[in-house]
């Protein structure tokens, strides 16, 4: 199932109903951001997986032989368990199919002076310029969500978490 429009898509992904083992789900978000695209993953629901895996369980305590009947079951609900993992795999891939990557944009590689206004490297503890300090310019990242973000910005562009008064 997808939703949305042409700047925020949920896409909802589940395994099949109709296969051995139990029912797993999860959300991914791709969002269009300034700096390119942002793109979440929601936890998993692993309910139906964890109902499975127990019952595989307390049958074999009642008779390890139902084991056999049930190592179809077992064997999609391990590979149910890796599906985030897949859904990021499957990103990648089509993320450098299309030459995109995950390098900051050209906004958060470069720093101004707020004394001379000269651009410098992120990272740089002074200005190459004029020699300035600037630590109070570096970019942070969300304690939310990891985006990186300039300090003159009050929310996080990526969830809105309003950035913590220490910064």
């Amino acid at each position: 199932m997808k939703q949305g429009n042409d700047d925020q898509l949920a896409v909802q992904i589940a395994n099949n109903e109709t296969l051995s083992g139990g029912q797993t789900a999860l959300t991914v978000i791709i969002q269009k951001i300034e700096d390119g695209v942002s793109v979440k993953i929601g936890q998993q629901a692993l309910f139906g997986v964890a109902a499975s895996l127990g019952f595989s369980i307390f049958s074999a305590l009642r008779n390890p032989w139902s084991l056999l009947g049930r190592l179809d079951d077992i064997a999609t609900d391990i590979e149910s368990l890796q599906l985030t993992q897949q859904v990021w795999d499957c990103i990648d891939a089509f993320a450098r199919s299309v030459g995109a990557s995950q390098e900051l944009s050209e906004r958060l590689r470069r720093l101004e002076c707020d004394y001379c206004g000269s651009a410098n490297p992120v990272g740089e503890s002074n200005c190459v310029a004029c020699g300035a300090p600037l630590g109070g310019i570096q970019p942070h990242t969300c304690s939310k969500c990891g985006y990186v973000f300039k300090t003159d910005e009050k929310y996080c562009p990526n969830c809105g978490t309003i950035k913590p008064v220490d910064y």
